[in-house]
Order: structure tokens, then sequence, then C-alpha cells
């Protein structure tokens, strides 16, 4: 038997597909068109936009804010406490567009910007600027989301 636990406090858009053995938390709202993976792990009191996509196995901590049109790739860790333990939290912010790439670690109260890009692997510990790409340990900037999107049209082709 395959189950979800899936909060009864929970709002849940229209055409939403959650796979199997994934949580979401109480007072958690989740839009339309969103896709979570099987093993993910979304907290209460998060916010996630219309057509998002998250994989199987990432952590999304509670009091984070994720847009519209994100894709969040396997594994990655958002996190909501930068000095733990501690009892004072604070979400990660994923603006409309941003790609973040798989095993990526975001600090909390981290801003991803909008269109903007977390490479595979990446740790993130300050805000990414709108339309950037980041790579790295600490996460650097490399390029532009423009330049990224030409290097996926020419790998496509």
């Amino acid at each position: 038997m395959v189950t979800n636990f899936i909060s009864e406090k929970a709002k849940i858009g229209k055409n939403v597909k959650i796979w199997h053995f994934a949580y979401v938390g109480d007072n958690t709202m989740i839009g339309d068109n969103v896709k979570i993976g099987s093993l993910a792990h979304v907290d209460y009191n998060v916010v996630i936009g219309d057509n998002t996509m998250i994989e199987g196995l990432v952590y999304i901590p509670p009091l984070s804010r994720i847009g519209r049109n994100v894709f969040i790739g396997p594994s990655a860790t958002l996190t909501n406490d930068p000095y733990p333990p501690s009892e004072k939290m604070i979400g990660v912010t994923i603006k409309d567009g941003a790609v973040i790439g798989s095993r990526a670690v975001i600090k909390a109260g981290v801003t991803i910007g909008e269109n903007s890009v977390v490479a595979m692997g990446a740790v993130v510990t300050k805000d990414v600027p709108d339309n950037t790409v980041v790579v790295g340990v600490p996460a650097k900037q490399r390029y532009s989301r423009e330049e990224y999107d030409r290097k996926q049209k020419k790998w496509k082709s």
C-alpha cells in the first residue's frame, strides 16, 4: 500500500500530482498544476505557486515561499534555521521561473531571484539576483539566465 501524508489543513489546487510517500504539512498552500515527487517533504506554512515541479527527495522547510513555474531538482534541500539549533526560523524564498538543480542546498533566509538558476550541488548562502546563474560551494555568479537558455537550446538540438 502506497501512502502519502497530506494534512487536512493543507490547501491543494487543481490538477496537483503528489507522488509516493510524500508529506505535505499543515497550512501549506499549493497552487494549480503542481507536481511533487516521491519522498518529498513539504513542511507546514509553505506556499507553492502554480505550475511548479518539485522532484523526489526534496525538503522544503516551514515558512518557505516558492513562486510560479519553478523547478526544484531531486534531493535539493532548503533550510529554515541559519544558526541551528535555535527557535527562530525563517524560510527560503524562490521567485517565479527559478530553477534549482539537484542536491543544491539553500541557506535559511535566502531569496533566489526571478528566472535565476542554482546549479546542481551548489551551496547558496547569499541572495541570488534575478536572471542569474550561480554555481559552486559557496555559490557564485557564473553567467546570465540568457546564456543558460542559449546553452540549453543548443543542448536540445
